[in-house]
């Protein structure tokens, strides 16, 4: 078996489309499964930024609508995919390597109607400072009234069940090769510390071989009641969200206050 481990959504930036469910694997799925919440009430050539954007499948779906969109992600990798993507689909967005805090560095304040940080990223943000830091640079870069479709896991589901190894109970089938996905959680003491996962994507070869790609990623995991008050600190009010404690995951919808005018400095 050949392993290959890179750091920073290097490895799994090669391997992503075995970590995507099958009802967001494409642009226009990824696109629909927010169309009638969210996407569907923007006006014509809206803006919409897709930070953490990973493989583009949803930036490029909603290029596809013709919103105007640009997509951001820490990892080259991650870019350089959506890129593809988009040029294969013969769209046009513009593709950005940044991270959160970067963000303003590159893109003016109240330019955006729409902002999406979904896929379970902002775990990744460093404690609640990291993560203050990023939720304002995302309410800075809303327009008064636009709106920021977060996706989150529940966390407390996560660490309630402690250090373990998940493994998908079936194979995986994508661009005709299987793969076997497994997930080796380390979950800490203490909320505030950082967590691991580690994600192994072993794809079955041809001739019955086993390669397999791994990347251990750093976590810091929070609880609902928590991020819901970091919303608030950075002028975003929740207008909807899906979080049940049973569940594993959860989708929250804030708007960025009218009233507010530019965001204040996170403190």
């Amino acid at each position: 078996m050949e392993v290959i481990a890179v750091a920073g959504y290097g490895a799994l930036s090669d391997v992503y489309e075995w970590l995507i469910g099958d009802d967001r694997l494409t642009p226009a799925k990824a696109a629909a499964v927010y169309y009638s919440d969210v996407v569907g009430s923007l006006p014509p050539n809206a803006r919409v930024l897709d930070c953490a954007c990973g493989t583009g499948q949803l930036a490029v779906g909603l290029a596809s609508l013709g919103l105007d969109v640009v997509a951001a992600d820490a990892s080259d990798g991650m870019v350089r995919r959506t890129e593809k993507v988009a040029d294969e689909q013969g769209v046009s967005l513009q593709a950005l390597r940044a991270s959160w805090d970067e963000l303003p560095d590159h893109l003016e304040d109240s330019t955006f109607d729409l902002v999406f940080c979904v896929g379970n990223s902002l775990g990744h943000a460093e404690g609640a400072a990291g993560r203050l830091t990023a939720l304002e640079a995302m309410s800075r870069l809303l327009n008064p009234g636009g709106r920021l479709v977060l996706h989150s896991r529940n966390w407390e589901l996560v660490r309630s069940a402690g250090s373990r190894v998940d493994v998908r109970d079936r194979l995986i089938n994508r661009n005709d090769r299987d793969a076997v996905v497994s997930y080796y959680w380390q979950i800490e003491r203490r909320w505030e510390q950082e967590h691991f996962l580690e994600i192994v994507v072993a794809q079955i070869e041809p001739d019955g071989a086993v390669r397999a790609c791994s990347e251990r990623l750093s976590i810091w995991p929070y609880r609902y009641e928590d991020l819901v008050a970091q919303l608030r600190s950075v002028g975003l009010t929740v207008q909807s969200t899906t979080f049940d404690p049973e569940s594993d995951g959860y989708l929250v919808v804030a708007s960025r206050d009218q009233a507010r005018g530019t965001s204040e400095p996170a403190r």
